[in-house]
Order: C-alpha cells, then structure tokens, then sequence
C-alpha cells in the first residue's frame, strides 16, 4: 500500500577535523591510514551480500533468516527502524480433507481472499490507529516456518513505528500472541522473488524470498484514502489547539 507524505529527511553530520593538525600530520596520518581506509571501503561494498561472511544477508533483506539463531552469521538487528515485524501472523484457514478418500478438498478462491483482506484491512487500521502513517503493509504467503505469514510493516515515521510497536507488546490476535520487533527491511525490491511475481517460482512456497499475497486495488484505495481523511482530520485538531494555546 502506498501513502500521501513524502518520507522525513535525514540529516547526517560530518565529522569534524581537528584545526591542530598541520599539513604534514595530516598527510602523514592520510598515508597511514590508508590500508585499514581501503579494507574499510571492502567492508562497506560487500556488507549484506554474499560476500560478506560475518552479517546474514538474508537477515538484512528478509528480516528473517531459515536458519535462526543457529545461523553462522551475525543477525544485526535494528534498534529503530521505520518497519516492525509481525512474526508469523497470518494464518490462512486450514485446508480440509474428505472423510472417506483423505484427499483435499478444493478450496474457494474467493472465500481465501475474503478471509486475508478482512485480515489485512484489520492489521492496516489497527497500525494506522495506534502508531501512525503507513507507507506499505506486506504479508507473506511462503511455506517456510521463517516467513509463513510474516507481516511488513513500514510506517513514513520511525517514531511512529516505535510507538506501534510499544503498543503491541503483550497482545494478543486470533488467540496468538503478537510476535513484534523492528526489522532491517525499508525496501523490499531485493526481498521479494521476481519469479514468483513475473510467472511461477521454481522452488514454490519454501523459496527463501517473499511471496507476497495480493491486495485489491479496491481495498488499498479505501484504506489508504481513510488513512489519509484521518490524518488530515488530526492535523486540523492539532492546528487548532496550537492557535487555542497562543
């Protein structure tokens, strides 16, 4: 789901130089330094890529990683971030079987999207209420116990995202405890399997990528357009207890 507000800027502050250093300290510092500077720029380039043998890149781009907490790489989680994870959360309804033969019976289409959009339009205003402005809201639909079910969500606002997740601890949804934490991912362009999205995925519901379920263009274009009536519903009552308070 996409939003109305651009994402915050970012400011970055330089270092600062100490003004004690003469001209040849300087570059004799610059010479030293160099060898650690180039391993410095390696580390930089192959950081979350295959490349990189001490961060999981899968960790980096998923949020989650098939192997756990027994990975032998290091799982770099955030301490703030604009997305939180909801671990596992959908669960789609059970597939049932014939009583005589023990064959599965084949399920409605439209009965399945009914039941994930009542769900996603559920979780969509929940966030929306409690922690602020969301950007997009992805669930996944792969088999794999690390990404069965995940629920993405990245709010414009860091603080927002905090918020939610403060909100959410010790919660429950569908008899389930809410299992939240911030994630690494704020673009899911690498996380999501292009095979799968352009035609059929070769490794079906247990590639390590997301399948990400679709959403109604109808159902976004609600959601979104309450979203937005809210907001600007909130920013009129904040304008005016500022002009109330001068």
């Amino acid at each position: 789901a996409g939003g109305g507000r651009p994402p915050r800027r970012r400011t970055h502050h330089p270092a600062r130089v100490s003004p004690a250093l003469d001209s040849a300290s300087i570059s004799s510092a610059r010479s030293s330094s160099r060898p650690s500077l180039v391993m410095a720029q390696h580390l930089a380039k192959i950081f979350g890529t295959e490349e990189d043998k001490v961060n999981c890149p899968f960790y980096l781009k998923m949020g989650a990683c098939r192997h756990g907490d027994r990975c032998s790489r290091i799982h770099n989680r955030p301490v703030l971030s604009q997305t939180i994870l909801l671990q596992n959360m959908y669960v789609a309804p059970p597939q049932q079987f014939d009583a005589q033969t023990g064959q599965p019976l084949p399920q409605d289409e439209d009965e399945l999207q009914d039941h994930f959009e009542g769900f996603y339009e559920d979780i969509f205003e929940e966030l929306s209420n409690i922690g602020g402005e969301l950007e997009q809201l992805r669930v996944c639909e792969n088999l794999s116990d690390h990404l069965s079910g995940n629920v993405y969500a990245k709010f414009y606002e860091e603080e927002d995202a905090e918020r939610a997740l403060q909100k959410l601890m010790g919660r429950f949804y569908a008899g389930k405890p809410i299992l939240a934490q911030f994630c690494p991912v704020t673009d899911f362009k690498d996380a999501r399997c292009r095979q799968y999205e352009e035609s059929v995925c070769n490794r079906g519901g247990y590639c390590n990528f997301m399948h990400l379920k679709k959403v109604s263009s109808k159902l976004q274009r609600r959601l979104l357009r309450r979203q937005q009536e809210e907001y600007d519903d909130r920013r009129r009552r904040d304008d005016r207890r500022r002009d109330e308070a001068r």
